[in-house]
C-alpha cells in the first residue's frame, strides 16, 4: 500500500466529518489514518461466548446473549420513566432497561426478530436485567467483521458527549480497514520475523483491533510491541555512531603532570575500583577524536566529584579549561568550596559564577576566562549566559542531569568552534530499563561501590507509637558527640499545615532536649536566605546537635558528624525522595540510621516504598521499584515527563521485549549500519516513514 495513504487527514475517512475530526484531533491528538490506526485498545471484553438466560449468574459481568424481545413497557418512577423489554431465548425471559432515549428505542427496535445483545447483567428478585446494552439485529450481527472479543479505546468525556462512543470508533477503525483494504507494508525483515516467530504486521494490526481469539491478540500485541522499541533504539544506536563519527571532539591525547601531580599527593582517599575503572572510560573518550557525551551515574557518596576533578585535570593538561554546573547556588557553592580545598596546594584558579556574584566580581571572571588564566569554573545556569565566554572551553561537567534541559545543554555547545567534551553526572540512579530507552545515545558509566570504610546505613521503620523509644536512641548518640537530622515533609500545596507540622514537631524535640544540654537547629522554606544560611553554618560546625528541617536539605548538605536521619511521616514522600535524604548521613566512620517515622494508617504502595527503603541501600534497586510504583513519566520529575510516548509498549512492563529490540537493532546495525543489504530494504523504507514524519522524535524527549 502507498504509505502516503495513511498520512490522509481524517477528516476524509467516511463517518468522520469536520466536526468529529476536529474533537477527536482536540481530545485524542488524532489527525491523520495512521493515528487512528494506531489508537490501540485499553482492554478487550470478551465476545468469544453466548449464553443462555437460564446460565446468568449474578456476578457482575459483561454477557452476550442471543434471543428476542417480546414486549415493551413504560414503567412510572420517582424521577421519570424507565421503559422495559421482555427479552426472551428458549431457556427463559430477562428485562432489557432504558432509563433515557426512550422514544429512539420505542421506534427502532423490531419484535419477535433475533438481537445479539451485550453488557452487564444485575438481579432483582429473581429477574434478570440488563441496563442500556448494547444490541444488534443478529443478521447485522453475523454480516460485520467477526469481532469474538470486543476492543476498549481510550477515551474522554468530551468525546462521550459529542456521541463519539466506543461503538462509534471501532466503526471508524471497521471503515479504516475496508478503505485500506488492510494492506499494510511490512517493516521487519524475512529474518527478524522467522527468528522471532512473529505475526506479519498486517496480521497483527487486524488482531489488535479485531482479535478472533486470546493467542492471536497475545502474538499481536507482542510484534507491535517489539515493532515500536526495535525502532526507537534504532533511532537512538543511529544518533550515537553519527555523534561518534560525524561530531569531531577536542582530542586529549596527554595524561600529564597536574593530573599525575594531584593522583599522586592528594587523593584524599584510595580510589575504588569503580572509580578506577570509570576514569579510564572517560580518558578513553577524550583521547578519542569524538566529542564525548558520557552520563555519570553514582549513588549517593559514591565519590562522583573526584572523578569529576579528575577529568577537568586532563582537560587542564591539554591547555583547555573545565566547567561544572549544578542546579542550585547551595549545591554550587558546595562543589567550588570542595574543589578549593582538593585543589589548595596545585597552581589552578577556580571560580564561581552564580545569580548573587556581585557585578564587579563577575566582569573580573568574564576577562579572565576569555584570557584563559581561569582554569576551573564552577556555576548555576548563569554559565549559560551569552556574555560568558571561554578562551577554549574543553569538558563540560553537568550535575544532576535532569534539572537541565537538553536546550540548556546545547547552550554550552555553542561557546566552542569544536564542542566540549560533556559529562553529565546524576545522583538519581536511572533504571537500567529506563537507561537503555533515554541515554541510549549516551555512552553510560556507573560507579556502584561506596568509597572504603564507608559503612552501610541501617534503616529502620517506626510508628508514631515508638517515638519515646526513638527519643531515647537519639539521646545515646548525641552523647557519643553525634548529630541528627529531623525531616518534615514539605508539600507545596499545604505549606501552611506544613509549618505547622515543623513547628509542631520542634516544640516537642525540644521539650525532650532542652537547653542547655542541647542545642538545636531550624530551617524551613519561609527563611530568610541568610538566616537559612546562619542555621546550617552552626550545625555543620556543631554547635547545634539536632538539625530540625524540611526537605531543604535533600541536596548536598555534608555534615560526616552526623548519623541520624529522621524522617517524619515517611509514607508522603517519594522513594527517591526518601533515599536522596538517607544519604545526607553515612558520610563518616561511624555506623550510620535512618528511622523512617510512620503513623498506622498506610497505603499499600507506601508500605513497598518503606520495606524498600529496610530492605536495600542499592539505588539502583531502589529505582527500579520506584519505576514499578510511578510508571517512568513521573521519574524524572516534571521537565522530562513525557519521557517515552509510546503508543503501545511500555518500558517497565516489556522490559524483557526491551532488551531484546535493543539486542536485534544492535546486530542489524553491526552488519548494515547503513541498511543497504536486500533483505533490510524494508526496515530502511520504514525507518525513514518515521524519521521523515517526526514521528520517532515524538518518541525521545
Amino acid at each position: 500500500m502507498n504509505p502516503n495513504f495513511l498520512q490522509t487527514p481524517l477528516v476524509y475517512l467516511k463517518g468522520v466529518g469536520p466536526n468529529r475530526a476536529e474533537t477527536l484531533k482536540v481530545e485524542l491528538g488524532l489527525e491523520t489514518f495512521g493515528d487512528l490506526l494506531q489508537l490501540y485498545p485499553n482492554r478487550y471484553l470478551d465476545k468469544t461466548q453466548y449464553y443462555k438466560i437460564g446460565q446468568l449468574k449474578d456476578s457482575g459481568a459483561d454477557v452476550q446473549i442471543l434471543g428476542k424481545i417480546v414486549h415493551l413497557k413504560t414503567v412510572e418512577q420517582k424521577r421519570g420513566k424507565r421503559l422495559v423489554a421482555s427479552f426472551v431465548d428458549d431457556t427463559g425471559q430477562m428485562d432489557l432497561v432504558w432509563f433515557r432515549s426512550h422514544k429512539w428505542i420505542r421506534e427502532n427496535i423490531k419484535l419477535n426478530e433475533p438481537y445479539v445483545v451485550f453488557g452487564r447483567v444485575n438481579k432483582y428478585g429473581s429477574i434478570f436485567s440488563m441496563p442500556h446494552p448494547e444490541m444488534e439485529l443478529l443478521k447485522v450481527h453475523q454480516a460485520g467483521l467477526k469481532i469474538s472479543m470486543q476492543p476498549i479505546y481510550p477515551s474522554t468525556e468530551k468525546l462521550s458527549n459529542s456521541g463519539i462512543t466506543n461503538k462509534v470508533i471501532s466503526k471508524l477503525i471497521q471503515q479504516l480497514f475496508i478503505e485500506t483494504k488492510a494492506d499494510f507494508d511490512e517493516t521487519l525483515s524475512q529474518s527478524l520475523l522467522e527468528e522471532l516467530k512473529l505475526i506479519s504486521r498486517a496480521d497483527a494490526l487486524l488482531n489488535i483491533h479485531f482479535p478472533k481469539s486470546q493467542e492471536l491478540l497475545a502474538r499481536a500485541q507482542f510484534r507491535l510491541k517489539f515493532e515500536e522499541l526495535f525502532f526507537v533504539q534504532m533511532q537512538l544506536l543511529n544518533k550515537k555512531a553519527i555523534r561518534k563519527h560525524k561530531i569531531k571532539g577536542l582530542p586529549f591525547d596527554q595524561v600529564g603532570e597536574k593530573f599525575n601531580f594531584f593522583f599522586t599527593n592528594h587523593l584524599p582517599f584510595e580510589l575504588t575500583n569503580a572509580q578506577k575503572r570509570v576514569i579510564k572510560e572517560i580518558r578513553n573518550d577524550m583521547g578519542s577524536s569524538a566529542q564525548m557525551n558520557r552520563l555519570l551515574q553514582g549513588d549517593v557518596g559514591s565519590g562522583k566529584t573526584i572523578v569529576a576533578l579528575m577529568c577537568m585535570l586532563l582537560a587542564i593538561d591539554n591547555d583547555y579549561q573545565a566547567c561544572l554546573m549544578a542546579p542550585t547556588e547551595i549545591l554550587a557553592n558546595q562543589h567550588y568550596n570542595g574543589l578549593k580545598e582538593l585543589l589548595a596546594d596545585m597552581d589552578i584558579t577556580v571560580a564561581i559564577l552564580t545569580g548573587s556574584v556581585k557585578k564587579s566580581a563577575r566582569r573580573t571572571i568574564h576577562e579572565q576566562l576569555e584570557s584563559g588564566e581561569l582554569n576551573i569554573l564552577v556555576g548555576t545556569h548563569a554559565v549559560l549566559e551569552d556574555k560568558v565566554q571561554f578562551k577554549n572551553l574543553g569538558l563540560a561537567v553537568i550535575d544532576e542531569q535532569h534539572r537541565f534541559g537538553v536546550a540548556q545543554r546545547s547552550k554550552l555547545w555553542r561557546k566552542n568552534s569544536l564542542p566540549p567534551h560533556i559529562l553529565v553526572m546524576t545522583a538519581t540512579p536511572i533504571p537500567r530499563t529506563l537507561a537503555m530507552s533515554l541515554y541510549g545515545d549516551l555512552d553510560i558509566s556507573v560507579i556502584d561501590e561506596l568509597p572504603p570504610g564507608r559503612k552501610a546505613i541501617k534503616t529502620v521503620h517506626r510508628y508514631d507509637a515508638n517515638r519515646l523509644k526513638v527519643f531515647r536512641f537519639i539521646k545515646d548518640e548525641i552523647k557519643k558527640g553525634r548529630q541528627v537530622y529531623v525531616v518534615y515533609p514539605l508539600i507545596q500545596e499545604s505549606e501552611a499545615m506544613d509549618y505547622k507540622d515543623l513547628m509542631d514537631g520542634y516544640e516537642s524535640i525540644a521539650r525532650e532536649f532542652p537547653l542547655p544540654d542541647f542545642q538545636i537547629s531550624i530551617v524551613h522554606g519561609q527563611m530568610k536566605p541568610q538566616d537559612k544560611d546562619y542555621e546550617m553554618e552552626r550545625f555543620v560546625k556543631g554547635e547545634t546537635q539536632i538539625m530540625v528541617a524540611t526537605t531543604v536539605i535533600e541536596v548536598g548538605v555534608n555534615v560526616p558528624n552526623a548519623s541520624v536521619m529522621i524522617i517524619e511521616s515517611a509514607e508522603r514522600f517519594g522513594l527517591s525522595q526518601l533515599h536522596q535524604l538517607r544519604g545526607r548521613v553515612g558520610r563518616g566512620a561511624e555506623q550510620s540510621f535512618c528511622i523512617l517515622m510512620t503513623s498506622h494508617k498506610l497505603s499499600s504502595d507506601a508500605k513497598t516504598r518503606l520495606e524498600t527503603m529496610v530492605r536495600t541501600n542499592d539505588g539502583f534497586d531502589i529505582a527500579e521499584v520506584d519505576l514499578k510504583l510511578r510508571g517512568p513519566g513521573d521519574l524524572l520529575g516534571t521537565q522530562q515527563s513525557g519521557l517515552l510516548n509510546l503508543k503501545i509498549a511500555d518500558i517497565v512492563k516489556d522490559n524483557q521485549i526491551l532488551k531484546s529490540a535493543r539486542y536485534y537493532a544492535m546486530q542489524l546495525l553491526k552488519v548494515d549500519p547503513k541498511l543497504e543489504k536486500n533483505e533490510h530494504l524494508v526496515i530502511r523504507k520504514a525507518y525513514a516513514t518515521l524519521v521523515k514524519d517526526k514521528v520517532i522524535w515524538g518518541y525521545i524527549s
